[in-house]
């Protein structure tokens, strides 16, 4: 009897889940059932491996912390995280409701008097610090978006222009952002000056930062695309003649896109890698602060958190590059 209403209990997938999976199934010929088992197989084959090889020579690497964490004390800290952060939002919902309990019963007492929240004092956890570089790093590449496009456009479109640009884009392309990010801290902090501040300024040198680093591929591919427009299509534009702005949006932009987007592709990626040395060194509260601050506390788990800090570095830039293809494969320039 117990078996039988256990049973009843379990709960079922929703039946829309299961007619769409039927429909995709049947909508797949064997050929196609075949190649996408292959293409989901060998990635997994893959990880598996992987995991394999590190979970036998990770014990083989001593440390002055110990041996080099493996898998499991990984996932055991990813965890333990997680767990951190759901424990501190608990107890930043009690900080909160206090607050909100005590102004009632001010304003019960006196209801002109003035009151307010404050926020939670704790440290940032780690999912915290996941949100803050993401924030940094899109604002980062947006800027270097809004500057690299139109700039490269010029550039693409003006030979004389793009000969006396391109000296300057060689140069300051290959610059590291550990060479980038002591002038932008000292720019910032002597132009950045305000009472109540809106942005923290170690965001502001971040942010800067990854711009400086990652507009070069953006510019560089926007003016190649620019140059490469097909010679007829300019033709027409000049036999129609054209404005400038009807040019650039009816001929250049619609052939250029695909180069475009490939440059932004690339910058995404440098921001993402520029983003957490910047943190490092000027002490934003993301992802990179958290590895430095675990390699300066020296402690026993340090390592497998540095580890999990990696593997979510990884990840996410892995996700934020398919985003950036699939938002390239459904972009069509209609206008």
């Amino acid at each position: 009897m117990t078996t039988i209403t256990s049973a009843r209990n379990t709960p079922q997938p929703p039946r829309w889940l299961g007619q769409r999976l039927k429909s995709i199934g049947a909508s797949l010929t064997p050929a196609q059932l075949a190649t996408t088992g292959r293409q989901m197989l060998l990635p997994l084959i893959g990880i598996l491996v992987f995991i394999g090889f590190w979970h036998m020579a990770a014990p083989q690497v001593d440390t002055s912390l110990g041996s080099f964490p493996g898998p499991a004390q990984v996932w055991e800290q990813a965890g333990q995280l997680w767990q951190e952060h759901v424990n501190q939002r608990e107890r930043a919902d009690k900080f909160i409701a206090m607050q909100e309990e005590r102004n009632a019963r001010i304003l019960a007492d006196n209801p002109e008097a003035e009151v307010r929240i404050r926020n939670y004092p704790g440290a940032p956890t780690f999912p915290d610090q996941i949100m803050t570089s993401l924030i940094t790093v899109l604002a980062g590449f947006i800027l270097a978006t809004v500057i690299a496009v139109p700039l490269g456009i010029v550039v693409g479109l003006n030979r004389h222009f793009q000969a006396a640009v391109n000296p300057l884009i060689q140069v300051f392309k290959p610059v590291s952002p550990l060479a980038w990010l002591p002038l932008v801290t000292m720019v910032v902090s002597a132009t950045y000056v305000s009472d109540d501040p809106m942005f923290e300024k170690s965001f502001l040198t971040s942010m800067i930062t990854v711009t400086l680093c990652s507009l070069w591929p953006t510019l560089i591919n926007t003016s190649v695309g620019v140059a490469a427009v097909n010679p007829d299509l300019l033709n027409v534009s000049r036999v129609l003649r054209l404005s400038f702005w009807t040019h650039v949006r009816k001929v250049v932009l619609p052939s250029s896109v695909p180069m475009i987007f490939t440059g932004l592709r690339v910058s995404l990626g440098i921001a993402w890698m520029v983003l957490i040395a910047a943190e490092m060194l000027a002490q934003s509260p993301g992802l990179g602060k958290f590895v430095w601050d675990e390699f300066q506390n020296g402690s026993s788990q340090s390592l497998s958190r540095i580890m999990v800090a990696v593997l979510a570095i990884g990840f996410i830039g892995f996700v934020l590059d398919r985003v950036m293809l699939l938002i390239q494969r459904k972009v069509a320039w209609n206008e």
